[in-house]
């Protein structure tokens, strides 16, 4: 007994009949719809609906030498993507932004040489159109290596080191860092300490000068100490903190992550939160809420800086020059103030 036949998939051609439209007008349609009357548009558009057409983008990206596919690449290791809220907030921003246009998007890992050398070797042979890297590190030469290549490269973050070669979209770090620290010591609190993100990145860099700012004269290096975008990172600095400058009575730190770990050190001191020292963080994360005290905060909006930074990759994959995108940010203050 033979089987059914399976049914014919349906064609350009089919919809071109479906619609009552020339096939090159269902090309122009499907290609991004320029040069396509609003008409036109609404006719193939049901025409695909009724016909149940679905694009063959294998065939599709010979035609046009692209893959129509975007990498989010992160060069942190990889439990942090796990582990630090702001990832999966961005992974999850790019993801949507790129399914509004159809588009597929790849995670790649990037923590170790060897994996830079998978990584470099795969994003330049014509599997992505692009790369949206995130958390870019002065030094790392894969962003270089990536450009040289000639693979469009768009940052989250301003990109040290690639001044005007890379497209990067960036909260306010300067400003929003300004902000807190002003706010703290507008509240009271005299020995404002800060622990900075590391120096290689931009955050590392801008969100001390926004502190630096804002303390002024009342610079005091033995109220500054430095830290990996961790948990653990925080604490350790938290602990130096104390150790440098007892007398302090706040701290803003670069990162809500890092604060929860500056908790930790504070409790283990015997210091409470926010009585003996108030604390600040910057991202508004989810974790800022589920700490306790509840975290005040810089709140930076990772789901616009997510879908700002696809539709500035996509216009440099369009053959468009870089540009640079600087979102504001705002203060969120809870009860650790």
């Amino acid at each position: 007994m033979s089987s059914p036949a399976r049914p014919k998939r349906p064609t350009i051609r089919d919809v071109a009949r479906e619609a009552g439209v020339s096939r090159g007008t269902v090309s122009r349609v499907l290609n991004g719809g320029e040069y396509v009357s609003p008409a036109a548009l609404q006719q193939v558009n049901a025409a695909i609906d009724r016909t149940g057409y679905i694009a063959n983008e294998h065939a599709r990206s010979l035609a046009s030498g692209r893959s129509n596919t975007m990498a989010f690449l992160l060069t942190e290791p990889h439990h942090l993507l796990f582990e630090d809220p702001n990832f999966a907030t961005l992974l999850r921003g790019a993801a949507e932004a790129l399914s509004e246009r159809d588009l597929p998007m790849v995670l790649v890992m990037a923590s170790t040489p060897a994996e830079r050398r998978r990584t470099l070797s795969y994003l330049t042979n014509g599997h992505v159109d692009g790369v949206l890297a995130v958390s870019s590190h002065a030094g790392d030469p894969l962003v270089a290596d990536l450009l040289r290549a000639g693979v469009p490269v768009v940052a989250c973050g301003r990109p040290l080191g690639q001044k005007g070669r890379v497209g990067y979209v960036a909260a306010d770090d300067v400003g929003g860092a300004r902000e807190m620290t002003a706010h703290m010591l507008a509240s009271g609190r005299r020995r404002v300490a800060m622990v900075s993100g590391p120096l290689d990145t931009s955050g590392g860099v801008d969100r001390l000068a926004g502190y630096r700012e804002a303390v002024g004269d009342a610079w005091d290096e033995r109220l500054v100490a430095h830290g990996e975008y961790s948990r653990a990172g925080g604490r350790q600095a938290m602990e130096q903190l104390l150790e440098s400058a007892p007398e302090l009575d706040a701290v803003f730190v670069a990162s809500d992550l890092m604060a929860a770990g500056a908790y930790t050190a504070l409790k283990e001191a015997g210091r409470t939160v926010p009585t003996d020292v108030a604390v600040a963080g910057f991202d508004d994360s989810v974790l800022a809420t589920t700490l306790e005290p509840p975290l005040s905060t810089v709140h930076q909006p990772l789901q616009r800086i997510s879908h700002e930074m696809v539709r500035v990759l996509l216009e440099v994959v369009d053959g468009k020059d870089p540009v640079s995108v600087t979102v504001p940010t705002h203060l969120v203050l809870r009860h650790s103030t």
